[in-house]
């Protein structure tokens, strides 16, 4: 009977100061997500020096709550697994000098996470991921589709050239005097408004790859020109027009890839992935196409450290280490 493996793993790569124990990379033990949201907020935005500040002072009580919500200690733990990049460099840093000491103190492997890896693995704490698969990552800094024919097997087959797909929507939020975070919010007023305002579809074309930028300046236009005419923008139409063309080529690109590569299992990563317009959109297609769909639960969707630890146990198994002079990295290829 093989040993159950417990991973801890930490995130700090933006804005939540999160710790997690999950077992044989599915079974969530214990986790701790605290938010720094509602700080960043009063900015418009987050602010990385009042980000990385705010990680120094909460990362060791997350650390014992977690391991006090699993009943455990370090010394339970098989190793521990750490975001190292790509995101905000001074919020890393707390995350990593803590998996370090972490690691050094208690003599546990140090297990090194890329943070679009963990995204990936949290379809795993849903359903057990199926190979091959294709994955659609969608989040505030990133867009791309990417092949996997086993566990840690990732080629990137499209990505965007410009705007990710979740930065698109903030911007847009800004742009219609929706509060930080906005991209929730465009999603939300979607389905109050009808698609009337003639936007672009954006890069549709043969390619894998994606551009969100002409989309939203066509947003930034439309609302520009509205103004100097004296017109009253209508947010729920613009929103759901928005949408509309984002879900469009989201799907028709994601299906392309999946036919082309032949492939029957689809999961999607990242934070926007909680976007309900996306989700369904996905979901009538592959429902139409005979595609195998895993969306994460919506807790898993955001920055978390259950899908470090998840994507640190497949990396353990592989046996993927770092030393003890890993370094924090703000970009950094998924590999």
């Amino acid at each position: 009977m093989n040993k159950d493996v417990y991973i801890l793993g930490i995130e700090s790569s933006c804005d939540e100061t999160s710790v997690s124990i999950v077992k044989n990379g599915c079974e969530d033990i214990a986790t701790v997500v605290l938010s720094q949201m509602d700080t960043h907020a009063n900015f418009g935005g987050v602010v990385p020096e009042i980000a990385s500040r705010m990680h120094v002072e909460n990362i060791t009580l997350v650390i014992e709550e977690c391991l006090t919500k699993a009943g455990m200690t370090i010394k339970d733990v098989d190793a521990i697994a750490i975001t190292y990049g790509p995101g905000l460099i001074g919020s890393l840093l707390v995350g990593v000098v803590a998996a370090q000491t972490l690691s050094y103190i208690y003599d546990k492997p140090l297990v090194p996470v890329h943070h679009i890896a963990g995204h990936i693995y949290a379809n795993n704490l849903t359903r057990k991921m199926e190979f091959p698969l294709m994955a659609l990552v969608v989040s505030g800094g990133h867009t791309e589709l990417v092949y996997m024919e086993d566990n840690y097997s990732f080629k990137k087959i499209g990505g965007t050239l410009d705007d990710a797909v979740g930065e698109a929507y903030d911007k847009v939020a800004r742009v219609i005097d929706l509060p930080y975070p906005g991209g929730p919010l465009v999603d939300k007023l979607s389905y109050e408004g009808k698609d009337v305002y003639q936007l672009p579809l954006p890069l549709d074309d043969d390619t894998y790859n994606f551009s969100f930028s002409g989309l939203k300046s066509a947003v930034i236009n439309l609302v520009h020109n509205c103004n100097q005419r004296g017109e009253m923008i209508n947010k729920e139409n613009l929103a759901a027009s928005f949408q509309s063309r984002v879900v469009e080529i989201l799907t028709k690109k994601t299906i392309k890839a999946l036919k082309e590569y032949n492939v029957k299992n689809l999961i999607v990563a990242g934070g926007v992935a909680a976007n309900s317009g996306i989700r369904n959109g996905l979901k009538k297609v592959c429902d139409k196409n005979g595609i195998n769909l895993t969306i994460p639960e919506l807790k898993y969707c955001t920055d978390n450290a259950t899908m470090i630890a998840s994507a640190g146990y497949f990396a353990y198994k592989l046996g993927r280490r770092a030393n003890i002079d890993l370094k924090a990295m703000s970009n950094d290829n998924l590999k």
